[in-house]
């Protein structure tokens, strides 16, 4: 069992879940706001774990694909250390994409199934990522790309299908903040594996433009998006508290400066520790937007 939980890589399960919470918070508190009833409570929670599936689906099905890179940047991982086979991890690869498929079906508030739709669409996303012939993981920006709309965009839409419909503007301007932040923000991973990713054929932006260059280049996605929040609510576009939102884009945008400057100040370490301070604090920065959203919305 331990094996598997290394291969599901159980740290990165909590963002989606947490995200697709968020979203259904902030539909639930969107205007006009929903009354009272079990489903409100039933829906996300099964979202959520479909999400965390999801993800864990995703993070088996790349390791499958990323066998001789992993090799290099990550010998320890359940396949390059042979703890698990190919065989066991299509199974459980199988098992998860299917078990999430299965659960965003049952998220159907009023007989709505737009989460299943949506959580199709992000499935799609991740095969392109991982699996030739398309395989977009070596394709610089578009790896960035397939990342960041099923786990920006999609999954925050997807979170608020659990409670409202998505057509209208409002859960997509959400989607796109966070999309935009994973845009650049990714690639915060990318520094420390460019020996295996250069072996695996996988063009990464550090790897086509240098390190220094690529980390001016993402620098933007850090404060950019969260500059949306405040103007989202001068525009009455969001719908959460107001004064709530302003400061969770002040606090975002401040936080986002920091780590520009903590990648800025010495760009070539990014490329020398195993995982720089940037890749923990994108984690971090998203815990925090959807919390802030969350709260923004609740209260």
């Amino acid at each position: 069992m331990k094996r598997y939980v290394d291969l599901a890589r159980p740290f990165t399960l909590v963002a989606p879940a947490l995200g697709f919470l968020s979203g259904a918070a902030t539909a639930y508190g969107a205007a006009p706001r929903e009354g009272w009833h079990a489903a409100l409570v039933a829906a996300p929670l099964i979202g959520s774990a479909m999400a965390a599936l999801l993800n864990a689906g995703n993070n088996a099905l790349n390791q499958i694909y990323d066998l001789d890179i992993d090799r290099v940047n990550k010998p320890k991982r359940p396949l390059p250390s042979r703890r698990l086979t190919i065989g066991q991890v299509w199974l459980f690869t199988a098992i998860t994409y299917a078990l999430a498929l299965a659960l965003a079906w049952l998220v159907a508030p009023q007989g709505r199934h737009e989460c299943f739709w949506l959580v199709a669409v992000a499935g799609v996303c991740t095969l392109l990522y991982s699996v030739p012939p398309f395989r977009t993981k070596r394709l610089g920006i578009w790896a960035n790309v397939t990342i960041a709309i099923p786990r920006g965009v999609l999954l925050k839409v997807a979170g608020w299908s659990s409670v409202k419909t998505v057509m209208g503007l409002e859960p997509w301007y959400i989607g796109a903040i966070f999309g935009l932040f994973l845009l650049g923000a990714t690639t915060t991973k990318d520094f420390a594996d460019m020996d295996g990713d250069r072996r695996g054929g996988c063009r990464t932006l550090p790897i086509q433009y240098g390190v220094r260059r690529a980390a001016w280049m993402i620098s933007p996605s850090f404060v950019v998006p969260f500059l949306m929040i405040p103007l989202g609510a001068w525009t009455h576009v969001l719908t959460g508290n107001f004064w709530l939102l302003q400061m969770l884009g002040a606090v975002m945008t401040a936080y986002g400066v920091y780590v520009c400057y903590l990648m800025l100040r010495r760009p070539d370490e990014l490329a020398v520790e195993e995982n720089h301070v940037s890749w923990a604090h994108m984690y971090r920065m998203m815990f925090v937007a959807q919390i802030g959203f969350a709260l923004a919305y609740l209260l």
